[in-house]
């Protein structure tokens, strides 16, 4: 970790990275730096606002609201399907592998989408690894979702949850990180 304050000390050599990535509010330099070359570049999920890894796949982007410290796909091999939308609150953490799809297959004709709401996924949330959000569901703020669930209902505020089907396993205490609703800025 000695190369954070090195980057911080330099972070403002990089402010053009704001006009690449207007909606990475909060993710320090270094992580936009790094994601920079294959997603800018070489355009993998190129119009993409925020930071997302080259392995992961975002569709339908422009369906996504983000908050501040989120940045879905971020982590390798992440598929989020956002046709009927998502909504991310602040501070969520999806980990790699993870798939959101706010749209299923119509059962009687392959080639449409079924229309519904679309995913919410509140603030301080984290997803687990390979974990799956099914369309329609919304998870409340300060949530922990385990490694592997398959989330196919909605999951409340306050609470750690895990399997398949997920469901609450436990009540989780206040978040007591740093509030990232007012940040302006990246840092």
């Amino acid at each position: 970790m000695k190369m954070l304050p090195f980057f911080d000390r330099i972070s403002a050599f990089f402010i053009w990275l704001a006009w690449f990535y207007p909606k990475a509010k909060g993710i320090p330099i270094m992580h936009q730096l790094y994601f920079f070359l294959p997603q800018k570049l070489l355009r993998i999920n190129g119009r993409v606002p925020w930071p997302v890894h080259f392995s992961s796949r975002i569709l339908y982007w422009k369906n996504i609201r983000i908050g501040n410290r989120c940045a879905p796909g971020m982590n390798s091999s992440c598929y989020i399907q956002a046709r009927n939308g998502i909504v991310f609150g602040h501070n969520v953490r999806v980990g790699p592998g993870v798939g959101i799809i706010s749209s299923g297959h119509d059962l009687n004709d392959y080639d449409r989408h079924v229309q519904g709401p679309p995913v919410r996924i509140g603030s301080n949330v984290w997803i687990g690894m390979n974990a799956v959000i099914m369309p329609g569901v919304t998870i409340g703020d300060n949530v922990v979702i385990g490694a592997g669930s398959i989330v196919t209902a909605d999951i409340p505020s306050n609470a750690i949850a895990a399997g398949n089907p997920c469901r609450v396993v436990k009540e989780k205490e206040p978040y007591s990180g740093r509030d990232y609703s007012s940040v302006s800025s990246p840092d």
